[in-house]
């Protein structure tokens, strides 16, 4: 075990409310910001696979161009989502994510250059996919490797964060700030775990915009429903063999922990399986009788059930890494009762427009008519 003096000092400063509201806050806007970035990158990997399918189905460049207009809005509220967990997450465990950031200096200030462009991809392939669809599949290509470098990037720093016995020899060996976290063990599942996430929300994506287009253009929306329902299957039968391998490479006491030494952590464990795959064979069954109610009802129910379970799991393993480091009785608690009520309001009224935008800007409905270039619309008979 590393020295004490090697990790930060407690925050002195107290806490404006109880330890458990930060922790709840911390839970729920991670899992928005989680439901914002998987429709972001997994529709934008679905339009690239929908792109490469064109070649075969006249349907595919109308799927690229319509996720394609979606995801300069999808990828600010990815960002603007992400803010409030990454604050609560300094609040409550300052002290060991400011370290491994100052570990990963460059990496982690590279994450907003990255991001930058990535942004400026997404918003070229909006506005000119019409003009340039070979070049702009080549630019959302682009956009979507440095998002999966940012997200590995985060990946890195969060894993590292958990294990401060390998802070040291990591400085001291070296103190450029180039570090990355590369051996540990739990790093590329982990990071996988999150991608085959992303492309199952993504096909849940085609999911609904089958269903805005289930009546005026049913064939279209069955199209839609049979892509976006089976990369769903597929991504989610990924996962769950993702999650075994994310499971293995967990210390022993952390597979203890998901495996009935804590009875809440395997609860959410066999939740968050049967869930996930009980969503594989509703979607299986809804594919099969062309059910868009249940594809696009039911299913993203129950694996908003899953994410959700997940993020608390997440949770209480990063509690578990810290443990013998991280004391959270020890927070000083000066509770501000003229403000958390406000903050509180404003902050339900701040998820409650969002989702309200979402409706009223049709995120999940298919572009009209007008909008799709005749070049990606359906062609007529020859």
């Amino acid at each position: 075990m590393m020295q004490p003096n090697l990790i930060p000092v407690f925050d002195p400063t107290p806490l404006p409310a109880p330890y458990w509201v930060f922790k709840l806050l911390l839970i729920v806007t991670f899992f928005l910001h989680i439901l914002a970035m998987n429709f972001m990158l997994g529709g934008a990997v679905l339009a690239l696979a929908s792109k490469w399918r064109s070649r075969k189905r006249e349907d595919g460049n109308r799927v690229f161009f319509e996720i394609a207009k979606k995801l300069p809005i999808f990828l600010p509220a990815t960002i603007t989502l992400g803010i409030a967990p990454l604050l609560f997450v300094q609040v409550l465990y300052g002290q060991f994510f400011y370290t491994s950031s100052i570990l990963m200096a460059w990496p982690w200030f590279l994450v907003l250059v990255l991001l930058t462009v990535a942004y400026y991809g997404f918003y070229y392939v909006s506005f000119h996919s019409r003009k340039h669809p070979g070049r702009a599949g080549w630019v959302m290509l682009f956009s979507v490797i440095l998002v999966c470098v940012i997200g590995f990037v985060y990946s890195n720093n969060l894993t590292l964060s958990q294990v401060p016995s390998r802070w040291g020899a990591k400085y001291f060996a070296n103190p450029s700030g180039w570090h990355l976290n590369l051996s540990e063990p739990t790093l590329i599942p982990r990071f996988l775990h999150f991608f085959t996430a992303a492309v199952a929300v993504g096909g849940l994506l085609l999911v609904f915009v089958a269903l805005a287009n289930w009546k005026r253009d049913h064939e279209y929306g069955r199209q839609l429903l049979q892509f976006g329902g089976k990369a769903f299957m597929y991504a989610t039968m990924a996962q769950l063999l993702v999650g075994v391998w994310f499971l293995v490479s967990l210390p022993r006491e952390m597979i203890m922990l998901f495996t009935g030494a804590s009875p809440f952590a395997t609860a959410l464990l066999l939740v968050a399986v049967f869930s996930a795959s009980g969503a594989i064979f509703m979607m299986s069954d809804a594919l099969r009788k062309e059910n868009i109610r249940v594809a696009a009802y039911y299913v993203p129910g129950l694996i908003a059930l899953v994410i959700l379970t997940m993020c608390v799991m997440r949770d209480i393993l990063r509690d578990a890494y810290l443990k013998p480091y991280y004391h959270p009785e020890r927070f000083v608690v000066q509770t501000q009762w003229s403000v958390l009520p406000l903050f509180l309001v404003l902050f339900i009224g701040g998820v409650v427009l969002w989702f309200v935008m979402l409706k009223r800007y049709g995120l999940f409905r298919s572009a009209k008519a007008a909008e799709i270039p005749a070049s990606v619309g359906p062609q007529p008979a020859k």
